[in-house]
This record gives structure tokens, sequence and C-alpha cells, in this order.
């Protein structure tokens, strides 16, 4: 039988909050996500998610697009 480890790890509560809140709507607790990510990186041998920083002007557009601002609405009509 495989032995287990324990991890310990701070998080701001809102960040918790909200977290825990998508999981359960998944079915899934944080322990099995904490599971299935390390799985992953073990698997991959690398981060399993692309992590990037947006330049200045995706982060505008990114922020804009958050707020609503800039948005067009493009409804097709059937013919």
């Amino acid at each position: 039988m495989a032995t287990s480890s324990i991890i310990h790890a701070r998080i701001d509560g809102p960040t918790k909050e909200a977290t825990e809140s998508v999981l359960r709507s998944l079915g899934m607790t944080p322990t099995e996500a904490i599971r299935l990510l390390y799985r992953q990186i073990a698997l991959r041998g690398e981060f399993p998610i692309e992590l990037r920083v947006p330049n200045e002007l995706t982060a505008a557009t990114l922020s804009a697009a958050e707020r609503g601002d800039e948005i067009e609405e493009h409804i097709q009509v059937p013919s």
C-alpha cells in the first residue's frame, strides 16, 4: 500500500470559497482537485496548463470585456 503525504497551503478566504463552489458544482473535493493537478504534473513532467502574463493591450482588452465596455453584439437573422 502506498503511503500518503500531507500538503499544507494557505489561501485567502474569498478565493477558497469561490474555488470550492466551482469544485462542488463539478462533484469534486479540494483534495481530489489537488491530487488531479499533482498527477497531471507528474505524468506530463510539466505544469498542465500554459501560464502567461498578458501584454498591456491584452490586459486592457480583458479588463474592458469584464466591465462590459466596448462590447458589440452581432445577431444573425435566419433568412
